[in-house]
């Protein structure tokens, strides 16, 4: 590499100016600006008012492929205008085509956009269905505290949602039974050595059994050996 190939760091006039394209072409700049956000707009207003949260995978994927195009069109003079439009009406197409297989074929709705996950039932964590989400003990309990849950013995059933959502059904009061603190610093305190007889609650899946004093207990439903003591309380809505 010669010397002169070398970019000299902060050098101004490179950075706010181009080498080839004349100070005129920041107008075209705008141009393209103009008309690629008013390609994303109609093409959002096809898909419709999801939030970000709401959005599948395979809309996700589509939001990422047209601001990689619209972004391109931006600004680099060799992408031409009508490329780009070819690009939304082709992907907005596939939008459509695929809305419609996932109404007619529910298979395939399910393998392109998932389908719902119980990650808990009665009470306690169906431990096998929350290992194979990107989800954690930790994320999962976050979700319910700002849900106003105390203990997994308020709820029913936890469902995750295709959208990556999380629907929480709630025990009745008169059915409500103890369960696992979903306090971090309750957690934190899990033993395996079980000093008193009481009702204690698996702290990995929130099993719950009656314990008498010894050195150690597995949990019949996951087989974890730490344990805290069961929470009561009814929720307050």
């Amino acid at each position: 590499m010669q010397a002169d190939d070398l970019t000299t760091p902060f050098d101004w006039h490179r950075i706010w100016w181009s080498e080839t394209e004349p100070p005129l072409f920041l107008l075209e700049v705008a141009f393209r600006c103009i008309v690629t956000y008013l390609l994303i707009i109609a093409t959002m207003r096809i898909t419709g008012r999801r939030q970000v949260k709401q959005l599948s995978l395979f809309e996700l994927s589509i939001i990422l492929a047209l601001g990689s195009a619209a972004g391109d069109a931006m600004f680099y003079p060799d992408v031409p205008l009508l490329h780009i439009l070819v690009v939304f009406v082709v992907v907005v197409a596939l939008y459509l085509l695929f809305n419609r297989l996932t109404e007619v074929y529910p298979k395939f709705s399910d393998w392109l956009e998932g389908k719902p996950v119980c990650l808990l039932a009665d009470g306690v964590i169906v431990k096998k269905a929350l290992d194979g989400q990107n989800l954690t003990q930790k994320e999962l309990f976050g979700e319910l505290r700002q849900q106003q849950v105390e203990h997994l013995g308020q709820v029913h059933k936890i469902y995750l949602e295709a959208t990556g959502d999380i629907s929480v059904f709630f025990f009745p009061d008169e059915q409500m039974r103890p369960g696992l603190p979903v306090f971090p610093e309750v957690i934190a305190r899990a033993k395996q050595a079980i000093e008193q007889t009481g009702s204690y609650a698996c702290s990995t899946c929130g099993h719950v059994e009656r314990l008498e004093p010894a050195s150690q207990h597995a949990c019949l439903n996951c087989e974890e050996d730490t344990w805290v003591l069961t929470c009561a309380t009814k929720r307050i809505t």
